[in-house]
């Protein structure tokens, strides 16, 4: 993944307004129904330190008068509450063996299986943060297609809630210390180096911005997709919801993959015991049943 978590980076709130115990229950309980995350009391000051930063863009004074504005309009502010108190986390080929697994196995069957039929394919980038999942993704199909030397309908879905990840993954512009994961072939054939003013960063090749549509997306609200896809990534986001927001999780994506789609999760996360719709058949990788 592509991962929203939270990670108490010590920032003090000196100097600005204390969040209370009734505005600090409000924002848990509102958390926790709009994005499946559970704040403890230890994440107090974590909250207090992320939002005070929001209240001095949207010139409050004080956290009643943030609760007073997600009461009035929660959708408008979710975004950016995602992620004031989320740190996006992730890599181009972070968990490789999801990658080989998709280049070696699965990309060959599902290719040639619809070539024959003449379906599409789909794959969903859940939770993709800043983009490099869905942009790795893309590297792989985009040369499974060519060795394949077939013509088929084939997209990824890259969706997130957070809007200025979103907004890095629709540029699909980065450091070039962040192309750590990716060889030095696929740097050379799927990235175009900055000049002047973008020295140091590196755009993706627009082959693979064809392939990738980044769109917002609350996993806990409906979802405007039909489906199915062939495979789901959700790496590193269920592991911070509780047990009965991960079961739901489960078996929507479970409705989303036909028998046989594949959904994969973190490398520290488990479905055991959590659905009966997936199989395991490989290191957090699972297979929905026929």
């Amino acid at each position: 993944m592509a991962a929203s978590v939270l990670a108490d980076d010590g920032i003090a709130a000196a100097g600005g307004p204390l969040l209370g115990d009734a505005e600090f229950q409000f924002l848990r309980d509102f958390v926790y129904r709009h994005c499946g995350i559970a704040l403890s009391e230890q994440k107090r000051q974590l909250v207090q330190g992320r939002l005070l930063r929001r209240l001095r863009a949207l010139r409050l004074g004080d956290f009643a008068g943030y609760c007073e504005l997600l009461r009035r309009d929660p959708d408008a502010e979710l975004g950016e509450l995602a992620s004031a108190i989320s740190t996006n986390v992730t890599a181009f080929f972070r968990e490789a063996h999801h990658y080989e697994l998709l280049e070696n196995e699965l990309l060959p069957q599902w290719l040639e299986h619809k070539r024959r039929s003449g379906d599409r394919l789909r794959i969903w980038s859940a939770g993709c943060a800043t983009g490099e999942e869905p942009y790795a993704m893309a590297m792989v199909l985009a040369e499974a297609l060519e060795r394949a030397g077939k013509t088929v309908d084939a997209k990824i879905l890259a969706t997130d809630l957070s809007p200025q990840a979103l907004g890095v993954a629709r540029k699909g512009v980065y450091a070039l210390d962040r192309l750590g994961g990716v060889s030095e072939e696929r740097r050379r054939r799927w990235f175009l180096r900055g000049e002047g003013e973008y020295e140091g960063y590196a755009r993706v090749h627009p082959r693979l911005r064809e392939l990738v549509t980044v769109l917002p997306l609350n996993l806990l609200h409906d979802w405007p997709m039909q489906g199915p896809f062939d495979a789901i990534f959700c790496r590193n986001v269920v592991i911070y919801f509780d047990q009965p927001t991960k079961q739901r999780l489960f078996r929507r994506y479970a409705q989303m993959l036909p028998p046989g789609g594949y959904l994969f999760l973190g490398h520290s996360e488990s479905m055991h015991g959590l659905s009966d719709d997936f199989e395991l058949v490989g290191r957090t990788t699972y297979r929905k049943r026929a």
